[in-house]
């Protein structure tokens, strides 16, 4: 079956080139004109992935992105945005997009961001988890980690995770007491884009405190390393 990927944009020729595109790709291609209507569409299709503009009429993207977010709606979300617009891609990335691309862009590096978000986002079927014996799986305290399912579990419920909050813990959980600087995990997640941008990793480390930690401002599993990065490490009993 062929991915279904949600368009947003407010102008006819960006929708009718990446639809085109997208569709000669194999995509299955869905359009929205608006903020409105993109949440609608995106709540009744269940797109595989959403491209989503910034500037929008009704709701803007961002606002888009921060209600699927809160719904909890996970749908990888790639937010287009011309390059005179004032654009905080942190903003962005802190409420749940996964990438962006700047306006002008060819049909080439579109296919290729959206092809690159779907392979590292691709989710297996849901799986339940009968005992502690999953292959694969990394434990560290009352977290487990499932790569081969992209799933995460704390005190055995399933973490709603966004795809680059799932990577990032991922590489830190395959990295267990090992010292990360935001270098190399903004190298490691994130590859492109963003080189010298470090906010990213720790507005990403945040939530992921935010769902694992019973208090944020005294983490236990995701230490900071003054000056120098981030380290997840198993829980000592006194703390």
């Amino acid at each position: 079956m062929n991915k279904k990927i949600l368009v947003v944009d407010d102008e006819e020729s960006i929708v009718t080139l990446l639809q085109y595109n997208l569709e000669r790709s194999g995509y299955d291609v869905i359009t929205a004109s608006d903020g409105e209507e993109a949440l609608k569409k995106a709540e009744t299709e269940k797109p595989d992935l959403i491209v989503l503009d910034v500037m929008l009429p009704k709701l803007d993207g961002i606002e888009v992105c921060k209600q699927l977010r809160q719904q909890k709606l996970m749908f990888p979300i790639l937010m287009l945005t011309a390059k005179d617009e004032e654009f905080d891609k942190v903003l962005g990335l802190e409420l749940g997009a996964d990438d962006y691309m700047t306006k002008p862009f060819s049909p080439r590096e579109v296919n290729a961001r959206v092809k690159a978000i779907l392979r590292r986002s691709e989710i297996a079927a849901p799986s339940r988890m009968k005992n502690d014996e999953m292959e694969g799986q990394i434990v560290i305290g009352d977290l487990k980690i499932l790569p081969d399912h992209y799933e995460a579990y704390f005190k055995e419920s399933q973490l709603e995770l966004t795809p680059k909050e799932f990577e990032l813990l991922l590489y830190l959980g395959r990295h267990k007491g090992r010292v990360l600087t935001r270098d190399l995990l903004l190298s490691a997640v994130w590859n492109y884009d963003f080189a010298g941008d470090t906010r990213i990793v720790d507005v990403h480390i945040s939530h992921l405190r935010d769902k694992i930690e019973n208090n944020t401002k005294k983490p236990i599993y995701i230490k900071t390393i003054r000056g120098l990065g981030y380290k997840l490490e198993e829980p000592k009993m006194n703390e």
